[in-house]
């Protein structure tokens, strides 16, 4: 029985590095200095210039082993090592500290309150002039 592994695809690699990082092609193609459609030709090869292959990893915040050993599997495991440091620890902080959740309703909800406070304010602003230049003409 020969086992052979599967070749290694690049482009496929970028994408999904890319994807995880929450980064659109047109985003990375801006950093690097081409067209989105450049990139998405890149993406599907599965050889990539090793100049090119440098500019992409540097955007990325890679390195460029990262994206040529890159697997799926790693990344589960990753997280799924994480996730289970951090239940086991009995004071809630996982391997690298603190677990901080970002809500971005909450921060619509704060955003919002505080443009209808600045309204007010604004509105309050304004009676008081319109109070001063009525005391002024009727003078």
């Amino acid at each position: 029985m020969s086992t052979t592994t599967k070749p290694k695809h690049i482009g496929r690699n970028i994408s999904r590095i890319r994807e995880l990082r929450g980064m659109k092609q047109e985003a990375l193609a801006e950093a690097i200095g081409v067209s989105q459609q450049t990139v998405s030709g890149i993406e599907g090869n599965e050889e990539v210039d090793t100049k090119r292959l440098v500019e992409i990893a540097k955007v990325l915040g890679v390195t460029v082993e990262a994206i040529e050993n890159f697997s799926e599997e790693s990344v589960f495991n990753f997280f799924n090592n994480f996730y289970d440091n951090s239940v086991s620890n009995s004071n809630g902080q996982g391997a690298s500290g603190p677990i901080f959740n970002f809500n971005p309703l909450d921060k619509m909800v704060e955003l919002y309150e505080r443009l209808v406070l600045a309204e007010k304010e604004l509105v309050q602003a304004e009676k008081e002039k319109v109070k001063y230049l009525e005391k002024l003409l009727n003078k």
